[in-house]
């Protein structure tokens, strides 16, 4: 699950919630802008030292923010200060031409997530917010997307809306693991942003459940959150895409 600050990364440490991403969606749910883009390294550091104050034995993910990383020699000196403040492994949104790059990342000891499908950074190449892989060209493209990413050396790959069929091609594919979000239930994992979860977002995307509405309590919302994607029951058909 997502975290920005101390307290909300205790609450979920304490309910079980092991590993949780700093993202750039801060700029949206904490700073209320109309993307991700405005987000820098310094403000994804700062929640990062938040986060990690509040779940010291977390596995914490930091998300690189838009443009942090267009070069190599760049994401690694940005990549020093997220894992500085206290991160565990940074994110980069793209396919292949990240290749280099995360190279020099793990030759460098920092380990790299991946992230594919709808990459929230190119909302103003996407046209907005939409499923990605639908039609066979973009779907092969991202299973060749993936295949390079690992074996340039991600150790981790988030996939987020892309339909269900793709997704678990892609988790069959790889030997490492596929953290879903919108991409169907056979992906290895699932993460999703707190605000979607606990039902505070004014208009939350398809994939997202509010188990707080279910739950009554944020600690039993996110126990529930965390038994029913080990079940299988989340995400259901209604929150994927064919």
């Amino acid at each position: 699950m997502t975290a920005y600050d101390a307290s909300f990364a205790q609450l979920f440490a304490e309910q079980g919630i092991q590993v949780m991403l700093v993202g750039d969606s801060l700029g949206m749910t904490i700073q209320g802008e109309s993307s991700t883009l405005p987000v820098t390294v310094e403000q994804i550091a700062y929640h990062t030292r938040c986060v990690r104050k509040g779940a010291p034995d977390a596995f914490i993910i930091a998300d690189m923010p838009f443009m942090s990383y267009a070069t190599p020699e760049q994401a690694c000196a940005n990549a020093a200060i997220l894992m500085q403040a206290g991160a565990n492994m940074v994110k980069l949104e793209g396919g292949c031409w990240l290749c280099d790059t995360v190279k020099m990342l793990c030759e460098r000891s920092v380990p790299v997530c991946g992230h594919l499908g709808l990459t929230p950074q190119a909302v103003n190449v996407l046209g907005g917010y939409k499923v990605q892989g639908r039609d066979e060209v973009t779907a092969n493209q991202l299973m060749k997307d993936a295949i390079a990413l690992e074996n340039a050396g991600i150790q981790l790959l988030v996939l987020e809306c892309v339909p269900t069929s793709l997704a678990n091609n892609i988790t069959e594919e790889l030997l490492l693991p596929v953290i879903g979000i919108g991409a169907g239930n056979g992906t290895d994992g699932q993460i999703l942003v707190m605000h979607d979860a606990l039902g505070i977002t004014a208009r939350p995307p398809k994939f997202a459940k509010n188990f707080l509405a279910q739950a009554g309590n944020i600690q039993d919302a996110v126990k529930l959150y965390i038994q029913e994607v080990e079940a299988g029951i989340y995400p259901s058909e209604d929150h994927s895409f064919e």
